[in-house]
């Protein structure tokens, strides 16, 4: 029984047997890494990236059976349906991407689902070892190389300010100011008058190269004009 089960998971040939076990590991790889990237709090969390990578795993099963019952082993494309997993994951990819007024997230997560989905592929063709493995090293990107990129650069922080100003702002440079003796430094910035109401949505990139207390550095900014609102969030 037990040889049975091996042969049919590690047949080249297309069985049921062996497309259910290949499924259920895709989908237990998938929740893996769904998991590490809900728990970062992007939107895109176990469900999809099971859904992604059995989806992958599914259309590379159906590649290698259809021209394996209708065409014969040694006529037509196996790789035919597959290819438009690659093609077709960029839409989910670019939907975990966020645009905010100047601010980039989930690049991270789309490069997780573009991988995902080649994960799921590897399983669906029976290379499972590969899989497990790619699994393991995208989880150590995701973990590790995040605190480890975080030494290299000796504490440096990407960050969008946001601030809500009850006025038309003419002159940006004593926020510079403000910045520069919180030991931040401000990259970019972007601006979206109200003429009609008279204010000003302004948002800063900085960079900070050590803990900055945001709460006293907000203080500041907001003596400068007067200011309904302040935010902060990660750029990426």
């Amino acid at each position: 029984m037990w040889e049975y089960v091996c042969d049919s998971i590690n047949s080249i040939e297309v069985n049921t047997l062996g497309s259910i076990y290949k499924l259920l590991l895709s989908m237990v790889l998938g929740a893996v890494i769904g998991y590490e990237r809900k728990r970062k709090g992007q939107t895109a969390g176990v469900r999809t990236f099971s859904l992604i990578a059995m989806g992958a795993t599914l259309a590379m099963i159906l590649s290698i059976y259809v021209p394996q019952e209708y065409m014969g082993l040694k006529n037509g494309d196996p790789g035919r349906i597959a290819a438009q997993v690659v093609t077709g994951i960029g839409f989910l990819g670019a939907g975990a991407i966020i645009q905010m007024k100047g601010s980039v997230r989930g690049l991270t997560t789309a490069a997780g689902i573009w991988m995902v989905a080649a994960l799921g592929m590897a399983v669906g063709v029976g290379m499972y070892i590969l899989a497990t493995v790619a699994t393991l090293l995208i989880l150590f990107i995701l973990v590790h190389l995040e605190r480890i990129e975080r030494r290299l650069s000796v504490g440096s922080e990407s960050r969008i300010i946001r601030a809500s100003v009850g006025c038309i702002i003419t002159d940006i440079s004593p926020y510079r100011q403000s910045l520069r003796e919180h030991h931040v430094n401000l990259t970019n910035y972007y601006l979206e008058f109200d003429y009609q109401a008279g204010a000003t949505r302004l948002s800063m990139v900085v960079l900070a190269k050590e803990p900055v207390d945001y709460i006293s550095l907000f203080e500041d900014i907001r003596n400068i004009y007067p200011t309904t609102s302040i935010t902060v969030s990660n750029q990426l």
